[in-house]
């Protein structure tokens, strides 16, 4: 990659990052107790398969992206109740967060919490569901948010 190319990504981390150790994530010490809490919900449904529509309500075998999103954010106390991939572009406050953000658009959504994203699409090994990734992803028509403080 040349230096005139562009990021995969327009938005960029400069807090202290979590660690990825064998697909789990660590939280950077000194973080709230709510980022802690969302990087361990966060490892609870690591390998939990893709369902479309899972997560919201209705008895399934695994999450797709929104219910992935949702269940971290809720149980992390950042979010009263699932939301679907398009309302996420108006969760909380616009932008970039210091800790978490949540990238909606129709269709699709993912987070970041400290630096790792948190993303149910197929990571190139052939597995689709929530995963941890050190990989960016590109942002362009996403739209940023983030909980109000975090």
């Amino acid at each position: 990659m040349g230096c005139a190319s562009k990021p995969k990504t327009t938005a960029v981390y400069r807090g202290n990052r979590a660690a990825l150790v064998n697909g789990r994530a660590v939280a950077p010490a000194g973080v709230p107790r709510a980022v802690r809490a969302a990087i361990a919900a966060g490892n609870r449904i690591q390998r939990v398969p893709y369902q479309y529509g899972g997560g919201h309500g209705r008895p399934s075998r695994g999450l797709d992206c929104s219910g992935s999103v949702s269940y971290v954010l809720k149980a992390s106390g950042l979010l009263a109740s699932p939301l679907t991939s398009g309302e996420f572009r108006k969760y909380g406050t616009g932008g970039v967060g210091r800790y978490i953000t949540v990238y909606g658009r129709d269709g699709h959504v993912f987070m970041t919490v400290c630096g790792l994203r948190l993303d149910t699409s197929n990571s190139g090994n052939g597995h689709a569901g929530p995963r941890w990734s050190t990989k960016p992803r590109n942002v362009r028509g996403f739209t940023a948010r983030h909980p109000r403080g975090y």
